[in-house]
């Protein structure tokens, strides 16, 4: 590693180099070091003459730039998003997840840039429709819906599952496509970070992840601790917030919960005396925020402590020849944060998530993808040319529409026994947008 006390670059601007020199010099001994990120495959130069970004910076910008990026801006997090213009999507989700984390990890004086590259790649393989649509994509792909008899899973097997997490590394390896080779072509420390963000059930056999260093249910770093739990704390704090404005909940019934005492008497005092019930809530959720991230930091920066001393970890070197052995429960809330979160987490699912409109809006979602996964299936031509043409390259089979006609039944027949087009369906309609998937729909079905 390039020592903290060098300074490489001759130019006027900080070089690759010089960012991992301050790295080595900023970052906690237990932070992970971009000197030290691996990539399935090289960077090609592409004529750059200058290197100025870190690894993980690199990783960032590479995400940023993506459809599946763009893409969530228009896929519902809990409230559709053509449902109004202040609902939260999952790409302001994402953002709220990749300040919090970054938040967390400048105090711990952990990797930000790492933690922010997992934070915004983390939701890319979501559904349209939130998590009803995650759900019934796996009901489909785990056997478990047959689609009303027309799926035969005696012959299929089982096609492995979905999982949202699952889904975006798939989308970080493979589905996104802006170089020669598929995927973005991420470091392994993002991605494991990306996959490891939410848990991975037993079942799941689809992804495979392959890394010399990581493992799926091995280790994990803090910087990708720290995204998980950011995603916890943005998510029903701002389904909190989503649903008092969408007037789901009460104000009254909010403030009787332990964490919103707790808050409103350490940082609120003159809450109760705030006229205004929309200043009222803005108080409630940053307050509900702070509370929740200084808890974490606070038990976090002592646990960590507690296993450095115990293991003696003093350098880099060290911490990253026990990175196979590290804990994977050191951030994390104290007992009584936890039980704050948790309180939190069952109001917010028995008023806001099971509430009568947000079932509406998941019922429409289940009945739009249930019936577009039969379309596609029932005739694969009713997909888009360049879905059937990434089958074709992926299967080196000829183009379905090239096929003769008479041939064509036989063709579509070999397609609806594959299990690798029954992956090419879920990843198209995984990928889709709300809107997109309303459009499709009413195409195949309405007059």
């Amino acid at each position: 590693m390039v020592s903290s006390k060098e300074r490489v670059s001759s130019q006027n601007f900080c070089t690759k180099h010089d960012l991992e020199a301050f790295e080595d010099q900023r970052l906690a001994p237990y932070a992970i070091k971009s000197f030290y990120a691996t990539r399935q495959r090289n960077i090609r130069s592409e004529g750059r003459i200058h290197d100025y970004r870190t690894e993980f910076q690199r990783d960032r910008d590479r995400i940023l730039h993506s459809r599946a990026f763009r893409r969530l801006k228009h896929k519902t997090q809990v409230f559709v998003a053509t449902e109004g213009d202040h609902q939260r999507t999952r790409l302001t989700h994402t953002l709220e997840v990749s300040q919090m984390a970054r938040t967390l990890c400048r105090a711990l004086s952990l990797n930000e840039d790492l933690a922010e590259a997992i934070a915004l790649g983390h939701d890319l393989g979501h559904t349209p429709f939130g998590h009803i649509g995650e759900e019934v994509l796996h009901g489909i792909m785990s056997g478990q819906d047959d689609l009303d008899g027309l799926l035969d899973f005696m012959t299929l097997g089982n096609p492995g599952g979905f999982k949202h997490n699952c889904q975006s590394l798939r989308v970080v390896d493979l589905l996104e496509k802006r170089y020669e080779e598929d995927g973005l072509n991420l470091t392994d420390e993002t991605r494991i970070g990306i996959l490891r963000h939410t848990s991975l059930p037993d079942d799941m056999t689809y992804q495979a992840f392959e890394s010399k260093k990581f493992s799926v249910k091995g280790p994990l770093f803090l910087e990708a601790q720290v995204v998980s739990i950011a995603d916890e704390v943005a998510q029903q704090a701002h389904d909190m917030e989503d649903g008092l404005r969408a007037g789901l909940v009460d104000l009254e019934k909010i403030e009787r919960l332990r964490i919103m005492k707790e808050m409103i008497r350490k940082i609120h005092p003159d809450y109760h005396a705030t006229r205004s019930r929309f200043l009222k809530q803005n108080m409630l959720v940053r307050g509900t925020i702070h509370v929740l991230l200084t808890d974490i930091l606070v038990n976090s920066a002592k646990k960590i402590k507690e296993w450095g001393s115990r293991e003696g970890i003093i350098s880099s070197e060290q911490f990253y020849q026990r990175l196979n052995d590290f804990p994977s429960d050191l951030i994390e809330f104290s007992r009584k944060g936890k039980g704050l979160f948790q309180e939190l987490k069952e109001f917010v699912y028995r008023e806001i998530i099971n509430s009568y409109e947000v079932n509406i809006m998941d019922g429409r979602a289940i009945h739009f993808i249930r019936n577009l996964y039969k379309a596609y299936y029932n005739n694969p031509r009713q997909l888009q040319d360049w879905v059937l043409l990434r089958y074709a390259h992926g299967r080196r089979e000829a183009y379905l529409r090239d096929i003769p006609l008479k041939e064509v039944g036989r063709k579509i027949h070999k397609l609806q026994d594959d299990p690798v087009f029954l992956r090419l369906i879920s990843d198209h309609i995984a990928g889709m947008t709300d809107k997109f998937a309303m459009d499709e729909y009413r195409k195949l079905y309405l007059p």
